[in-house]
């Protein structure tokens, strides 16, 4: 079953023959694998995205300020303004404001971009626990080293609120996965046995502050990541699309514990005009699918859909029966499906 979505009610259950771009007010859309993959768009991204649509784009990247990320979407053909860009960083600060006095020293592990922000609200920006700071805020940087990371550990011990912008242990490039803030957190969580309050996804406070931005009564969550993108939707109580051109993989979404499980999955945002129904995981016609022996069995039964369709009705069946072994094909045709995916019988 997928994970239910409260605070805006059930739009997918409403219309579901309607396009699943018309039954929500705001599209909040994550950024790498999902609109682009670092310097190109995603293929049918940019005919997805409409100006027509009341779109905001909502990264848990700190290192850029909100007008560079607006100018890339636009130089790669996409509708953007810097207000339609909400960052982890300008969460971060929002937090920073609400715990201490303005005009206060925090220590800033991250971009010029992420000190702006900080400063943006009132309290002062710092690079040093010399300055005896009462709070520090991480943030990505490729920059980030030891020198950093040990002022950061000197501010903590000595007693400053930590707040992490994100804490993806990975980052996607051109060349692969590489560390992310995630992991640099870990470094300092380890020296200082502390626990940052998180701003960015899955933590609610980046998204409800998007949200916020866009006074969405019914915000559909969109994004790549079981682990940040879904599971912030859920932590929020928003509807969400997972699509297939990123780094959460079939094999992940099958496993996927109930807080990461999406209300829709497409192959990619070119979804958004199919009817809701056709894109929302339920049972899959003329499938069949068992769970014997611990493993899951999957043969056609008659008129077969396409892939897609397929792996939605399997997921219902494989999120009913968390912990079950292998994918097996009794057909041909099941067969060729798990094939598409690169799942392995």
């Amino acid at each position: 079953m997928t994970s239910s979505s409260g605070a805006f009610g059930d739009a997918a259950a409403e219309y579901t023959g309607d396009s699943l771009r018309s039954l929500y007010d705001v599209l909040l859309l994550d950024l790498d694998g999902t609109v682009y993959r670092g310097a190109d768009a995603v293929p049918g991204a940019r005919e997805a995205l409409t100006a027509g649509d009341r779109l905001f784009y909502v990264t848990n990247n700190a290192s850029r300020r909100p007008s560079e990320v607006a100018r890339h979407l636009r130089d790669l053909g996409f509708p953007a303004d810097d207000a339609s860009v909400v960052t982890s960083s300008q969460s971060a600060a929002r937090l920073l404001a609400e715990q201490v006095p303005s005009g206060s020293p925090v220590l800033v592990v991250g971009t010029d971009a992420l000190a702006e922000e900080v400063a943006r609200v009132g309290l002062n920006p710092v690079r040093t626990a010399d300055a005896d700071p009462v709070a520090v805020v991480q943030g990505h940087s490729p920059e980030t080293g030891w020198p950093m990371l040990a002022e950061a550990t000197l501010a903590i011990r000595a007693g400053a609120w930590w707040v992490a912008t994100n804490i993806d242990s990975t980052l996607p490039t051109e060349r692969g996965l590489v560390l992310g803030n995630g992991s640099m957190v870990a470094a300092v969580r380890h020296a200082t046995g502390a626990e940052p309050v998180v701003a960015g996804k899955p933590a609610a406070p980046l998204l409800e502050d998007a949200i916020r931005r866009g006074a969405a009564q019914r915000p559909l969550v969109i994004g790549d990541r079981l682990d940040t993108d879904i599971e912030g939707a859920n932590a929020v109580g928003a509807d969400s699309l997972l699509v297939l051109t990123g780094v959460s993989t079939v094999d992940d979404l099958l496993r996927a514990p109930v807080e990461q499980r999406p209300t829709y999955v497409g192959a990619s945002l070119g979804c958004l005009d199919a009817p809701a129904s056709q894109v929302r995981v339920m049972p899959a016609e003329g499938w069949s699918v068992r769970l014997e022996d611990g493993d899951l069995h999957l043969e056609s039964t008659g008129v077969v859909g396409d892939a897609m369709e397929v792996l939605r009705g399997l997921l219902d069946v494989a999120w009913s029966n968390p912990g079950f072994g292998r994918l097996r094909p009794v057909d041909e045709h099941a067969r060729t499906v798990l094939a598409e995916w690169g799942i392995a019988s």
